[in-house]
C-alpha cells in the first residue's frame, strides 16, 4: 500500500512540474539550415540570451520560462536578420523566411497579437508621417522656407494624431503587458499627474514589471521639480574648472538652464537660439548650460527626460519648462511672461 502511494505522489510531482508555466518556441524557417538563432531580452541596459537552438532544414525549437510577457527578439547569428515580438509562457510558432525575418508570422501569443493589433492600427498614420518627412527634406534641400513650415504643420498634427490613438490604447488596455511599452513612449510628452492616473489604474500584475516601477520613480522625479516647487541644488564646474552651485545664480533675474549633449542634433538647433537670446536679454535672463553626460545625475533630479530641454527658474522655483527643438518665437514668448 505505501508502494502505491509513494508511486502516486511522484506521478502527480511529474505532472504538476510538466504543467508549471513555460513557453514552447516553435520556428520554422525557409533557407536557415545550421543557422544558430538566439532568443535576446533587453535588461537593465543590456542584452541578454534566454536561449538559442541550430535550425535543422529550417526547423528550431526553444523552452523556457518567463516572468511575465515581454518584448524580445528572434536573433539569427551571423546574419543581418531578426525580428521582435512578445514572449510569454504559451505555445508560440513562428513562421517566414529567412531574409525576411523582421515579417514573420507570429501566433500563439495573446500578448504578441495585441501588439500586432496595435501597430496594424496605427499604420495608416505611420505611412502618412513618413511621407511628410520626405516631403519636409524635399523642401529643405529646395530652401522651400514656407513649404517646410507647411510641412511641418502637418507632421506636427499627425503626431498629435497618433498620441491620442496610444493614449486611446492605454487607457482601455490596463491589463495588456503592451501597454507599459507604449506608455513609456508617451511619458516624455506627459504631466507627472497624467502619467500616475494611469499607473494607479492599472492591473496590479502588470504594474509589478520593472518598466513600471522605473515610470513610478521618474514620476516623483518630475513630481519634485514641477512648477513652483523649490529647485533642488546641484553643484558643477563652470568652463573655468571652478565649482558653481545652482543656488548662487539664484536672484531676481530668470534663470535658463539648458540641458543638452554633444551627440544631440536638435540641441545644435537650440544652441545659437539661446545665445541669441542671451545677448537679447543681457542683464534680464541668466543662462547656464550642463551637458548630460558629463552630469548624469543631476538630470535625473529634474525630471529630464528628453533633450534639450530649456528649465527656467524664477526665485529659485521651477517657473517653466521647454522640451525639445522650438523655435526662437516660443521660447522668447515664455522669457517674456515671466520677465
Amino acid at each position: 500500500m505505501k508502494k502505491i502511494i509513494y508511486l502516486f505522489v511522484l506521478t502527480a510531482l511529474f505532472f504538476a512540474c510538466k504543467s508549471e508555466p513555460h513557453f514552447v518556441l516553435k520556428g520554422n524557417i525557409d533557407n536557415s539550415d545550421s543557422v544558430t538563432f538566439q532568443l535576446q531580452k533587453r535588461e537593465a541596459g543590456k542584452i541578454v540570451t534566454i536561449d538559442s537552438a541550430i535550425s535543422k532544414k529550417g526547423s528550431f525549437k526553444m523552452t523556457g520560462t518567463v516572468e511575465y510577457p515581454d518584448l524580445v527578439q528572434l536573433v539569427a547569428l551571423n546574419t543581418p536578420y531578426r525580428t521582435t515580438f512578445y514572449l510569454e509562457n504559451s505555445d508560440i510558432s513562428i513562421m517566414g523566411t529567412l531574409d525576411s525575418l523582421f515579417n514573420a508570422k507570429i501566433s500563439g501569443s495573446k500578448t504578441q497579437d495585441e501588439y500586432a493589433s496595435l501597430i496594424a492600427s496605427g499604420k495608416p498614420l505611420s505611412e502618412k508621417y513618413a511621407g511628410l518627412v520626405q516631403e519636409f527634406q524635399a523642401a529643405r534641400q529646395a530652401n522651400d522656407q514656407a513649404k517646410q513650415s507647411e510641412i511641418q504643420k502637418a507632421a506636427e498634427a499627425v503626431a498629435k494624431e497618433m498620441t491620442a490613438m496610444q493614449k486611446e490604447f492605454v487607457k482601455n488596455n490596463p491589463s495588456s503587458y503592451v501597454t507599459p511599452s507604449v506608455l513609456r513612449s508617451l511619458s516624455y510628452e506627459m504631466e507627472a499627474d497624467e502619467i500616475e492616473a494611469v499607473i494607479n489604474a492599472m492591473d496590479t500584475n502588470v504594474a509589478k514589471i520593472p518598466v513600471m516601477k522605473d515610470l513610478k520613480t521618474r514620476v516623483e522625479g518630475m513630481k519634485a521639480v514641477s512648477i513652483g516647487k523649490k529647485a533642488p541644488d546641484f553643484t558643477m564646474n563652470d568652463v573655468n574648472g571652478n565649482p558653481v552651485s545652482l543656488s548662487s545664480k539664484f536672484g531676481a533675474k530668470l534663470l535658463l538652464v539648458d540641458f543638452w549633449a554633444a551627440w544631440c542634433g536638435p540641441c545644435k538647433m537650440v544652441a545659437p537660439v539661446v545665445d541669441e537670446l542671451a545677448k537679447a536679454y543681457q542683464g534680464k535672463i541668466k543662462i547656464a548650460k550642463m551637458d548630460v553626460d558629463q552630469n548624469r545625475q543631476t538630470p535625473a533630479r529634474f525630471g529630464i527626460r528628453n533633450i534639450p530641454t530649456l528649465l527656467l527658474f524664477k526665485g529659485g522655483e521651477v517657473a517653466h519648462t521647454i522640451i525639445g527643438a522650438q523655435p526662437k518665437a516660443s521660447i522668447e514668448q515664455e522669457l517674456k511672461k515671466l520677465l
